[in-house]
């Protein structure tokens, strides 16, 4: 498991709050959908939920592979991106909050080092 650096959290508990989650469909193929997001207390994982959230094609396809990928990023001016790119093992908890959550077995982040 890939642990996110001091850097990276504290661009993650910036006030972020839209990424792009990437699953993979039964049928093989990519789909990304923007979606909120939360990391963790500790700062180990991430968790992405919504309204009905355990009725979506991106949770079906966390219960049918165990992977996800989820960028987080912004533009700053003039043009400086920078972001975190976050892969792993991914579940998909059921109940009343159903919610995705990925432990980082790869973390790539560009453009947070301070200009």
């Amino acid at each position: 498991m890939a642990e996110f650096n001091e850097t990276e959290l504290a661009f993650l508990r910036g006030a972020r709050l839209l990424g792009r989650l990437a699953t993979v469909g039964a049928d093989g193929m990519p789909h990304v959908a923007p979606v909120g997001w939360g990391l963790d207390a500790q700062g180990r994982f991430i968790e992405i939920g919504g309204r009905n959230f355990a009725a979506t094609k991106k949770f079906r396809d966390v219960t049918k592979t165990g992977v996800a990928a989820i960028v987080i990023d912004e533009v700053l001016p003039p043009f400086r991106p920078r972001g975190v790119e976050i892969r792993g093992r991914a579940e998909a908890l059921t109940g009343p909050d159903a919610r995705i959550r990925i432990h980082p077995t790869r973390i790539h982040s560009w453009g947070l080092a301070p200009q």
